[in-house]
């Protein structure tokens, strides 16, 4: 009977080994609330489907800014992406910016990220928040597999020095810096977290809690405004 027990006892301790091992920091629907200079402007939502061995992440943003009472500019992007444990599988993304269209589609290839953007002729001015440019034609680009989409959940993007920008489809050269540990704002309450700051083809600043999860992002827009993402919980 005492075999029994400890084996009992053994098994459900790796069982529990096995179930941290494959924790994952986020629930079905990540969302933000987006704020430029202080004023709403829009939604940035995540939902996660599926589990470690293959898991599905959707992204839909949308922003509407607003003057006098008119919408003077529309931003939307809707995002899908594919991974298999830590490896990005595919990514597709459609953007609006302000009437202007990007596509971008990217593919896990053997040894390459297979990517093809398509955007408008390059007669506008891109944020400095982002970087590229695209000619209204495709174009195709081998990157390296390991690249990783600069889709803001993950992590593991902290490590890298090279992402792939999501609305332009292009590679972004990044350094990323580790500011140490603040106490934030979500809709609800306040919580730990880390201070990321990103400089280089992509300017951001980031926050991650202890679980791993995306908890916040600060940024200027094109026009200098100040954009705030405060998460809802």
């Amino acid at each position: 009977m005492r075999r029994l027990v400890l084996a009992s006892i053994l098994i459900g301790a790796g069982a529990a080994s096995s179930a941290a091992t494959d924790d994952f920091p986020y629930g079905n629907t990540h969302s933000f609330t987006v704020y430029r200079n202080g004023q709403q402007i829009g939604s940035h939502t995540l939902a996660f489907q599926g589990n470690r061995q293959q898991r599905a992440v959707a992204t839909s943003i949308d922003f509407a800014v607003k003057a006098l009472g008119l919408t003077v500019y529309r931003y939307s992007h809707r995002g899908n992406e594919v991974w298999k444990g830590s490896m990005l599988q595919s990514i597709d993304t459609k953007t609006d910016d302000n009437g202007k269209q990007f596509t971008m589609r990217a593919r896990h290839d053997g040894n390459r990220l297979a990517v093809e953007r398509k955007g408008p002729d390059t007669g506008f001015t891109t944020s400095v928040n982002d970087q590229g440019f695209q000619r209204n034609v495709a174009v195709v680009e081998a990157l390296p597999p390991t690249v990783l989409p600069s889709t803001h959940w993950n992590l593991n993007q902290v490590k890298q020095s090279m992402l792939l920008n999501t609305q332009y489809g292009t590679p972004a050269k990044v350094q990323i810096a580790d500011l140490g540990r603040e106490t934030i704002n979500t809709s609800s309450r306040s919580i730990e977290a880390t201070h990321y700051r990103y400089s280089g083809d992509i300017t951001l600043d980031q926050w991650f809690d202890d679980r791993g999860r995306w908890v916040k992002a600060a940024f200027k827009a094109f026009d200098g405004s100040e954009i705030e993402y405060i998460l809802q919980e």
